[in-house]
């Protein structure tokens, strides 16, 4: 590293990208690359619709044109990262509607990289993948678009992102990051140029493939831990015993791990497991306690709104062309992400029981929601009455709605994530 001058370029610039480009901007001269050019506009004028880096932070490392000691120069234009001497792939690794890996961003963003690849220069992957996709399939593309050599010419690490979105405690700075690369040289150098702006340390793993193993199953673990406590409040709802109860008396035990029942979605815990799954039943292995927590988790939708209009069904409400309230549409809460979002299960399955839906979630862009789902949001909490209200996300904003307001009688309220301080109807 003290060899050459680091030129720092980063492949997208989203949730996983921007804080990583802000982070390296404050000690190097950073390039940050996407190919949404509004996305870069906004950036240049220091706003970042994901919330992750507020506009002063933003705006303390932003330069008008490439800097030669430090700073991040935001860009859609390829020519402006040919300089660059690290490339750092950040795109999104998601799941097809069958729950295949999805690796064309990927493979894009290296045809991207392999365009302006030159000799001596590192690539490092953060996208999640299963284990051996790094150099089985970004490797080649990286090969047969450049003209030059792995390992020969260029080299390749691979350092999982663990951005946890709308967590403004555990900034990516102080996440331990792991680390990795593609020889042992390379390997340190990689490690040591994450050392040097991560101040929670880091932790250099043994080969790429190892690195990419720990992230899959870092959210795979979650994923299963979630999905038995999924498992316990269907049981409990059976037996007529609070699900928050018994995990707040189970939680007395010292070694008891506190996961809460609930909607699993996003990018990470409700896609990750799909990889290691995949990669799996490609060497002749069919996984069956990964593919049996993403059953459980996946079916959460159907079953809160069941269990929401099983409640209504009680109280002698009409279902069909019933007035339901949906609040929250995001992932989780605090954060404006709305991929994979799993509300929108329980929309969808409200709706094929005759319910008119209405949507409501501050933190949501109703332009993506509407691009992405099809579906419209109101934009404001309305003033009209309800027969039903489902909490599916624990935004601050919804802690403090005076819900009688918007309840007709009789009507329920159903809270997914058990946040509500007073008497709900349901609840996981």
């Amino acid at each position: 590293m003290k060899e050459k001058k680091l030129r720092i370029c980063i492949i997208g610039l989203g949730y996983v990208g921007l804080p990583l480009a802000r982070l390296f901007a404050t000690k190097y001269s950073v390039v940050g690359y996407d190919i949404n050019s509004g996305r870069i506009s906004e950036l240049r004028k220091g706003k970042d619709a994901t919330l992750e880096v507020d506009a002063e932070t933003l705006n303390s490392v932003l330069v008008d044109s490439i800097s030669d000691n430090k700073g991040l120069y935001c860009t859609s234009d390829i020519q402006d990262i040919k300089n660059c001497n690290y490339y750092i792939v950040t795109v999104p690794t998601p799941v097809d509607s069958n729950h295949k890996p999805n690796l064309l961003p990927l493979i894009k963003a290296s045809e991207t990289v392999a365009n302006v690849l030159k000799s001596k220069d590192v690539v490092i992957y953060e996208s999640t993948v299963y284990p051996g996709a790094t150099e089985e399939i970004c490797v080649p593309v990286l090969e047969k678009n450049s003209k030059l050599g792995f390992n020969k010419d260029f080299f390749v690490g691979y350092s999982p992102e663990r951005i946890n979105p709308g967590d403004k405690e555990h900034t990516v700075e102080k996440i331990l990051k792991v680390t990795s690369g593609s020889t042992e040289k390379i390997a340190q150098e990689v490690n040591n140029l994450y050392a040097s702006v991560i101040s929670a340390g880091t932790h250099l793993a043994p080969s790429i493939k190892v690195a990419e193993a720990a992230k899959v199953i870092e959210n795979s673990q979650r994923d299963i831990n979630i999905a038995f406590v999924n498992e316990l409040a269907k049981i409990f709802n059976l037996l007529d015993i609070d699900t928050q109860d018994v995990l707040e008396a189970a939680g007395t035990k010292w070694n008891f791990l506190p996961f809460k029942p609930g909607l699993v979605g996003g990018h990470c815990i409700g896609v990750d497991p799909y990889y290691l799954a995949q990669k799996a039943q490609e060497i002749g292995y069919h996984p069956e306690i990964i593919l049996a927590g993403r059953r459980m988790n996946d079916s959460m939708g159907h079953y809160v709104a069941s269990e929401v209009v099983k409640l209504m069904i009680q109280k002698d409400i009409n279902v069909k062309q019933a007035k339901i309230l949906v609040l929250g549409i995001t992932f989780k809460e605090n954060c404006p992400d709305v991929r994979n979002t799993k509300s929108v299960d329980v929309i969808h399955n409200l709706k094929d029981f005759g319910a008119e839906i209405t949507i409501y979630d501050p933190w949501a862009s109703s332009k993506e929601v509407k691009d992405q789902y099809n579906l419209k949001m109101v934009s404001k909490m309305p003033k009209e009455k309800f027969d039903a209200i489902v909490l599916t996300v624990a935004h601050d904003e919804f802690l403090t709605i005076n819900f009688k307001n918007s309840l007709n009688k009789n009507a329920i309220v159903y809270d997914v994530k058990g946040v509500l301080d007073f008497k709900v109807h349901g609840k996981l």
